[in-house]
């Protein structure tokens, strides 16, 4: 029984550490430029809360100031190559705060500097279609709302 017991353990163990999302950056207390680029392949995670590990102290490269992982209109698979912009009225109204090009993988993240000030408002571009938040945003943790507690972000 002790050696069930113990192999049970291992295989815990082992599973816990490859189970980590994010991979630990040697240099924790700097933050790296990491800004997505369309068609670039660097990310990881989709749908995940990127801030969980990209923020000061955590265990991924670059402290994100906003990121998070578009979906198609179906809402399972991501949507490569769309165009999140964050302006300061709603409905892509305002001033144009920062564009954001998602990446071939479906996510968006950068290590810019954003002021969100009393709120910016999001848009999503796809193909020929864009989708407005029409509420203000205060945090870049896109994910750790959208795909939990409401819909995932979505284009066609």
């Amino acid at each position: 029984m002790k050696g069930r017991g113990l192999k049970i353990l291992i295989v815990m163990i082992i599973s816990v550490i490859s189970f980590q999302s994010c991979e630990q950056d040697d240099d924790e207390n700097e933050n790296e430029t990491k800004i997505s680029t369309y068609n670039s392949r660097e990310s990881h995670m989709a749908g995940q809360n990127c801030m969980n590990c990209h923020e000061p102290g955590g265990s991924g490269e670059g402290w994100f100031t906003a990121a998070g992982t578009v979906y198609d209109s179906t809402k399972e698979s991501t949507f490569p190559n769309a165009t999140v912009r964050l302006y300061t009225g709603p409905n892509g109204t305002g001033d144009l705060e920062l564009i954001i090009q998602v990446d071939g993988y479906g996510n968006f993240y950068t290590t810019e500097n954003i002021d969100y000030g009393d709120g910016l408002y999001t848009s999503v571009e796809g193909n020929a279609y864009t989708k407005h938040m029409n509420a203000r945003i205060t945090t870049g943790r896109c994910n750790s709302c959208h795909g939990i507690n409401t819909d995932p972000i979505w284009t066609d």
